[in-house]
């Protein structure tokens, strides 16, 4: 097993990970490293799933951010940009289908996004990605924004 997956394997089996867990906020799917398949629980909103997947890629994790896109685990695709998250203005501005390609999120804690946006790690600190905080950071931050009054939905369901 290499270091980086290692790692990974050792964040998800930690207190936080497994806290998140059993209050049934996000839960493990499928690791084929270095992508990792992770649900993270939705509140309920009408045509929308009670969990969405997402597919994280965790290459030189945890001294790397992980990236991850919204996944559907069925077929083992991305998922289509007309069932992603929707919201009125913060879930539409992290899901962003026309950011990089819907590749990534738009969030300071994810990879990608980070890289194009030195000033994050000043302008959101608690965001900023933290070998420390591992996957859990990047799980309350989706489990967060999918459980806010800001959340409506699917986006064209």
């Amino acid at each position: 097993m290499l270091p980086d997956e290692r790692a990974f394997r050792a964040d998800v089996s930690s207190g936080a990970f497994l806290l998140g867990e059993c209050q049934h906020r996000w839960k493990l799917g499928p690791v084929d490293w270095p992508s990792a398949l992770i649900a993270v629980t939705a509140a309920a909103r009408p045509g929308a799933p009670d969990e969405w997947w997402f597919r994280f890629d965790c290459s030189g994790y945890p001294q790397q951010a992980p990236t991850a896109r919204p996944w559907d685990p069925e077929p083992n695709q991305p998922l289509p940009f007309t069932r992603w998250p929707a919201g009125r203005s913060r879930v539409p501005a992290v899901f962003r289908p026309d950011w990089k390609g819907g590749s990534c999120l738009y969030l300071p804690c994810d990879r990608i996004s980070a890289a194009g946006h030195p000033n994050w790690r000043v302008d959101h600190p608690a965001l900023a990605w933290s070998p420390a905080r591992g996957i859990t950071l990047y799980l309350e931050e989706l489990h967060a924004l999918l459980n806010s009054s800001d959340y409506t939905g699917v986006r064209n369901g």
